[in-house]
């Protein structure tokens, strides 16, 4: 097994190959390592110059096709989950305090900015066209795409694990059977057997931060333009892609009935809840 590990998106990355030593994995390490430096110089909402805050900022702009393809990807979501996945919360984010890196929150007071959400997106050809009062944030599946990505780079130097910060893509099945991959629950261990597709987890017992005298968090509820006060604390679920598992871990983390929405949506999922106690939905105990 062959690892690499680097620091991008705000987290940590590692990835793994079912290989032996050569020149061509160290290759392909080094061709992530930099695919997640591109994407997070154009994706970055803490970057003045990445094309996405360029987008915040004129409005509308000739995309790269990776933007596109992301925004295409969140406006699909929103439809699909009724709004509970949107990718227009950026100025809810800022209002919360999350207007700067999650390193940086504890540094001053969050910016003034007027909480919205459910914004109008045009996409016409190359261009993207933000309505009035839009603004776009993609944090919440960029890193789950980028694995995706990367994950197809490596598996042709064998099966291939890529895990960015707990967005967790897997090409193939190893060479003996399912990869097996630890889920962070009260309490006991639980690890789950996993072939190929993604995993991610969406959770309000990370990322906090204290504003205005309160304990806040980064999972906006678009129908108080708030962090999430009720519901479980973490929800992970596992399918076709990373990018897909971020999709329906935070549309199943703010459904009024979690382990409903997850059957209902054929999802397999691991509930935590308030409580501590653990549900699993979809998946053999």
């Amino acid at each position: 097994m062959r690892r690499h590990r680097f620091d991008a998106m705000g987290t940590w990355v590692e990835c793994l190959v079912d290989t032996g030593p050569g020149p061509a994995v160290r290759a392909a390490f080094r061709d992530v390592e930099l695919e997640f430096e591109r994407l997070e110089a154009m994706l970055s909402r803490f970057r003045s110059d990445s094309e996405l805050s360029r987008l915040n900022r004129d409005r509308s702009i000739v995309a790269s096709e990776e933007l596109r393809e992301l925004v295409e990807l969140s406006l699909l979501a929103r439809d699909q989950t009724g709004g509970r996945f949107d990718p227009t919360l950026h100025d809810a984010l800022c209002a919360a305090g999350y207007d700067r890196t999650f390193a940086d929150i504890a540094g001053g007071a969050p910016a003034e900015v007027r909480a919205s959400g459910g914004g109008q997106i045009k996409i016409q050809g190359d261009r993207i066209e933000l309505g009035p009062g839009a603004s776009l944030d993609v944090g919440g599946i960029a890193k789950g795409y980028t694995a995706d990505r990367c994950v197809n780079m490596l598996a042709a130097q064998g099966p291939a694990l890529v895990n960015a910060g707990g967005d967790l893509a897997i090409s193939d099945p190893l060479s003996s059977g399912a990869w097996p991959v630890a889920v962070d629950v009260p309490g006991r261990p639980l690890t789950l057997a996993l072939e190929r597709g993604g995993l991610a987890t969406s959770g309000r017992d990370r990322r906090r931060w204290r504003s205005d005298g309160e304990e806040r968090h980064h999972l906006i509820d678009p129908a108080t333009l708030r962090p999430a006060k009720a519901g479980p604390l973490s929800v992970t679920v596992a399918a076709a892609s990373a990018t897909a598992a971020e999709i329906q871990a935070k549309a199943i983390f703010l459904a009024s009935d979690p382990a409903a929405e997850a059957t209902r949506a054929g999802t397999p999922a691991v509930i935590v809840g308030g409580d501590g106690e653990i549900r699993l939905v979809g998946l053999a105990a």
